[in-house]
């Protein structure tokens, strides 16, 4: 009885992670650029004193869904969004880069342009401009400023915006919320990444969540149902255990 049991708890047990991964899907509904977590069920040996016994269920999230969001008009200058496998480049707390899909661009009180709090990087570093400068985004990255109370005459290219061309296996969601390489294409394509020439910017624009709300509310009922499901058999068991102590007792 306790195979059967171990087996239900650990099922149970990853029916909860998974509902986890679908209630923060569901969670970033509205989050500008973001991806959706896929789950898979691994297999697990218990590895014990001597030799392997059993296998225990994992639910793990090797990958997310790289299917586009909706793109969403703004008509804001430094609302962003790219074409498909293109990621904007933001530069960590650490020095290292790290990427998104979210184009809403922030401009700090020292003129440096951010995405939700970490520095914009461009084709020579983190991009600034003029403090109350006007700022306008070209369809292939490039920014131009024109300065308060300056003539039109003045607009000047104060950078260009990184495009970083990724495939889905070459990053991984970090806890942060943003992406960073794997350190298989870390030692392929080196820690900091070229910019794509081809990849199109898309300004007064911006790219939503690709989280599905109702796929996510279905997939929130299938893991009630199946986790109620191990819970009767864990209960199916234990009475099962009660009645053959019962028998034995009278033997």
């Amino acid at each position: 009885m306790d195979r059967v049991i171990y087996t239900a708890m650990s099922a149970a047990s990853q029916v909860l992670n998974r509902q986890s991964i679908t209630t923060n899907n569901l969670s970033n509904v509205s989050t500008v650029g973001f991806r959706a977590q896929l789950t898979a069920m691994k297999a697990v040996p218990v590895i014990g004193n001597d030799m392997p016994t059993r296998t225990m269920v994992t639910a793990t999230t090797p990958t997310f869904d790289t299917t586009l969001g909706a793109f969403n008009y703004t008509g804001r200058e430094l609302d962003v969004a790219l074409t498909e496998d293109n990621w904007l480049a933001i530069q960590l707390a650490d020095g290292s880069e790290a990427y998104t899909r979210n184009g809403a661009i922030q401009i700090d009180e020292d003129g440096t342009l951010n995405i939700q709090g970490y520095p914009l990087i461009g084709d020579n570093g983190i991009l600034t401009v003029p403090q109350r400068s006007q700022v306008s985004v070209s369809s292939d990255g490039t920014l131009t400023a024109l300065g308060a109370g300056d003539k039109p005459t003045t607009i000047a290219q104060v950078g260009k915006i990184k495009r970083v061309q990724l495939k889905r296996d070459e990053i991984v969601r970090g806890d942060n919320g943003f992406f960073q390489l794997t350190e298989e294409t870390r030692n392929t394509r080196g820690t900091v990444l070229p910019d794509n020439p081809k990849a199109i910017v898309m300004s007064g624009v911006l790219e939503g969540s690709n989280v599905n709300p109702v796929s996510a509310m279905v997939d929130l009922i299938s893991h009630s149902r199946q986790f109620e499901m191990q819970m009767k058999e864990i209960i199916t068991a234990d009475e099962n255990a009660q009645k053959a102590n019962q028998i034995l007792s009278l033997t």
